[in-house]
């Protein structure tokens, strides 16, 4: 049976998804357009930046909505249509590792063969707990700590952050020379060619022991279990600026504020910071409202800065080492 048209995702040649959505943007809102799709904000914006494809049914309802046909060049294609792709790659892999597929059980008996013959004589088994540079409390500190919280994740053993492929490329060399400065370890790099992703990955056990029992963070769901930020960085004004820089850098947005007065079109510059877990969304307001400025939250998910004098201060007061917030609000 056919998958319904409505869980497709929509594909434009280069440059015409952006057109499209600006085009979308002059008739109604972003805010308006989220609503309209039961989205955030800023997904409208990465759609406009082409970070992301769009769901046709999305798409539809926007079109429907401000009287744009469809286009005619865009292509549809299932919701997860790239997992074929990669467990095709994945199956010639394993075929050409253990001769086989599909067979966990002559797998495990190579394994053993290997263990027997080399593994166990390799200094630097996968299996051998690497040390890492445990640091103090510090600004930087703080900062990888924001980061973590707002584009990370941890497991058991490892820490990854995944960033845009392009627009972060920058900040995700920020991010390899942070990790390197605390704790002296590589980070491993695993580019996503067709969704426009890179993950950044530390793969020490070591290191997601220091971060979850010696500065606060939890391994899972962060949404889930509504994460917060640790107490020894609220306590401190400069390592709390250090944090919201790392949460803003990694889930906050700067974006063009257009409207209309007598016909005459004015633009200016507004941050948004989003997130699901609401003591985050309360810590950036808070430590906003603690340097002078004047936030707001909306659909308690959003923090905003609205005003001309309030982003010159927190581009003052706690900047950004994100060369694409940067770019975006020196444009």
């Amino acid at each position: 049976m056919a998958k319904p048209i409505n869980s497709k995702r929509v594909f434009f040649p280069k440059g015409k998804q952006n057109k499209l959505i600006n085009k979308i943007l002059l008739k109604i809102s972003i805010k308006k357009a989220a609503n309209l799709c039961n989205l955030s904000e800023r997904t409208i914006r990465d759609w406009r930046r082409e970070k992301f494809s769009i769901s046709f049914i999305a798409l539809r309802k926007l079109c429907q909505k401000t009287n744009i046909p469809l286009p005619s060049s865009i292509k549809l294609k299932d919701r997860y249509w790239y997992v074929k792709h990669g467990a095709s790659k994945g199956g010639k892999a394993v075929w050409k590792k253990y001769g086989t597929i599909g067979d966990p059980e002559y797998r495990k008996k190579k394994w053993h063969e290997w263990w027997a013959k080399e593994g166990k004589y390799k200094y630097n088994f996968i299996g051998k707990t690497k040390s890492i540079k445990k640091p103090s409390y510090s600004k930087n500190l703080a900062e990888f700590v924001g980061i973590i919280l707002g584009d990370g994740s941890i497991t058991q053993y490892q820490i990854t952050f995944t960033l845009h492929s392009k627009d972060d490329k920058k900040y995700g060399n920020f991010i390899i020379n942070l990790t390197k400065k605390l704790f002296d370890t590589p980070i491993g790099i695993h580019y996503y060619k067709r969704c426009k992703a890179t993950s950044y990955a530390i793969s020490r056990k070591e290191l997601v022991s220091f971060c979850t029992k010696e500065i606060g963070l939890k391994i899972g769901n962060k949404v889930k279990q509504q994460v917060d930020v640790p107490s020894w960085i609220k306590q401190n004004k400069q390592y709390s600026i250090a944090c919201m820089r790392g949460l803003i850098d990694t889930d906050g947005s700067i974006f063009n504020h257009n409207y209309k007065v007598s016909d005459k079109l004015y633009s200016y510059k507004k941050l948004s910071f989003t997130n699901l877990s609401k003591p985050l969304v309360i810590f950036v307001y808070k430590t906003m409202k603690n340097i002078g400025l004047n936030p707001r939250i909306s659909r308690k998910i959003d923090v905003c800065l609205d005003s001309i004098k309030d982003m010159q201060t927190y581009f003052k007061i706690v900047n950004s080492h994100n060369q694409k917030h940067l770019n975006r609000y020196l444009k």
